[in-house]
């Protein structure tokens, strides 16, 4: 199997996704979306983006690799009676089964980041946009010190040496590769610009509850676990996670977990 699908099937990403609704919804008002819009949301997950865009009136494909994930958006998509919102799975570097030019705006929320081959995920983002049109990505960035580049650091630490010829998700965090990634798709650097912003983590549950849902549900977490459990640092791994889950959670409530996280917001004009 292809290793980043599998990767993404481990686990239910859906239990982590809850508590990142809120963000989605109102990072998907500030796109200016409109009716009737083709708009293609590309690692959709569940739909955290893709059901909000539904629900503006715009038309949504969603595409992901994981084939759990692909079947929990389109039962969220019939439930709210979304017939203008449909999942499929597909593989950001190579997105076969789209026709060139295809789509108004593509989203891309802490999604194609993850893909292989980032040179390719651009240019297939960038072949099926139409001209005018345009391309967002929300990218973690690396060192940042806020919770998601802080789990996967953390996480790093305990999980094998990657692969020969692994190209870290986080590099796509970073300006200059985004810049010249989309460049050699043929997008000029001027048509590029870079926002920092936030995206909160807002849960019914306290902060190691939450480390425990990431432990059952994440896949980069669930391998790390697996790994360290192997070399007897399971507990190490628990502790560190707990403090850092603990040290940026910004909720006074008993039982809440609220945890902002910084990202790269990127947005092309094709």
């Amino acid at each position: 199997m292809n290793p980043n699908k599998a990767l993404w099937e481990k686990g239910d990403f859906t239990r982590i996704a809850e508590s990142m609704r809120e963000s989605g919804e109102a990072l998907v008002a500030k796109l200016g979306i409109t009716k009737d819009l083709d708009i293609l949301d590309l690692g959709c997950g569940d739909g955290t983006t893709a059901i909000p865009a539904a629900r503006l009136g715009a038309n949504v494909l969603g595409v992901d690799i994981a084939a759990n994930l692909v079947e929990a958006g389109n039962i969220r998509a019939k439930e709210e009676g979304l017939a203008n919102c449909r999942f499929q799975e597909g593989d950001a570097s190579d997105l076969q089964d789209l026709d060139d030019r295809a789509f108004d705006l593509i989203v891309s929320i802490f999604g194609a980041m993850f893909a292989p081959k980032p040179f390719d995920v651009a240019k297939e983002m960038v072949r099926v946009t139409r001209p005018g049109g345009r391309i967002v990505m929300g990218n973690w960035i690396p060192g940042d010190p806020t919770l998601v580049a802080q789990i996967l650091k953390i996480s790093s630490f305990y999980t094998p040496p990657p692969p020969e010829g692994f190209i870290s998700p986080m590099t796509w965090g970073v300006e200059n590769n985004v810049i010249e990634r989309f460049g050699n798709a043929g997008i000029p650097a001027e048509n590029i610009s870079f926002l920092r912003e936030t995206y909160t983590f807002n849960i019914s549950c306290t902060p190691s509850e939450f480390v425990g849902t990431f432990r059952k549900y994440y896949g980069p977490t669930i391998n790390a676990f697996e790994a360290a459990e192997k070399n007897g640092k399971a507990l190490d791994l628990q502790h560190e996670l707990e403090t850092l889950f603990n040290g940026q959670n910004r909720s006074s409530a008993e039982n809440t977990t609220f945890i902002p996280a910084t990202f790269l917001l990127v947005t092309i004009i094709r």
